[in-house]
């Protein structure tokens, strides 16, 4: 598959990721008398994953997330070579449909991207006012576990096609234990899409949101592979 394909199917992933996930909490989480609460942002984000591993997973691989892309390297699974390409893809998709839901959000009177815009936060910006020390353990280990779930179900002695349904509910758990702590990250591309239309606080603590997930992928890759991954 040439790289241009592989490229064009990240980002199309990760916009999607973005849109459904980030979407489904700006818009349908707090729709007076039925939104459809954590739960059910926590559902769409596995669902975005779920359905776009299908859909374009035999192009590109299906990473739809820097850090995912890095911990591929570090498991051995993907060439560093590619990585800059695949993160510059996957961080325009989720710029892209932040746009496109700034452009939904904003229909509304009365809306306010200042107010957040399910970006990413610790402290007083957090959903659950979890500071920064809990917000950066929280989104190492669960990163780290992301990985772990992903270079399991993609190992060749896994079951055969089940991958995407794996990698997607562990997502969806993901967003489940973290979604009160800072609204959940696990991937930059995700976190860069909101907080550069948020402005302000959200672009402030976007560090975090790229340091953390990268350093728990890389630890979850060092962990697949010392201790579970096939012997030579």
């Amino acid at each position: 598959m040439s790289m241009a394909k592989r490229l064009g199917a990240e980002f199309l992933g990760t916009f999607w990721l973005v849109l459904g996930g980030c979407g489904s909490a700006v818009l349908a989480a707090a729709v007076p008398t039925l939104g459809i609460g954590f739960a059910g942002v926590a559902l769409a984000f596995g669902l975005t994953v779920l359905t776009m591993a299908y859909a374009v997973g035999h192009v590109s691989g299906g990473h739809f997330n820097p850090a995912v892309s890095l911990g591929l390297v570090v498991g051995g699974r993907f060439a560093a070579k590619d990585l800059l390409g695949y993160v510059i893809a996957q961080v325009l998709g989720g710029i892209a449909a932040g746009g496109v839901l700034y452009l939904i959000a904003s229909g509304k009177a009365g809306f306010d991207v200042t107010a957040g815009f399910a970006s990413n936060g610790y402290g007083d910006h957090s959903p659950g006012s979890y500071s920064l020390q809990a917000a950066l353990v929280c989104e190492v280990v669960l990163t780290a576990f992301f990985l772990i779930v992903i270079l399991g179900a993609t190992d060749g002695r896994a079951p055969v096609g089940f991958a995407p349904i794996a990698i997607g509910l562990c997502l969806t758990l993901i967003h489940l234990i973290s979604i009160p702590v800072t609204n959940t990250s696990v991937n930059p591309a995700r976190s860069t899409g909101v907080a550069l239309f948020a402005g302000g606080w959200a672009v402030q603590q976007l560090w975090l949101f790229w340091l953390a997930p990268l350093a728990g992928a890389t630890l979850g890759g060092v962990i697949y592979k010392a201790v579970l991954a096939k012997s030579d």
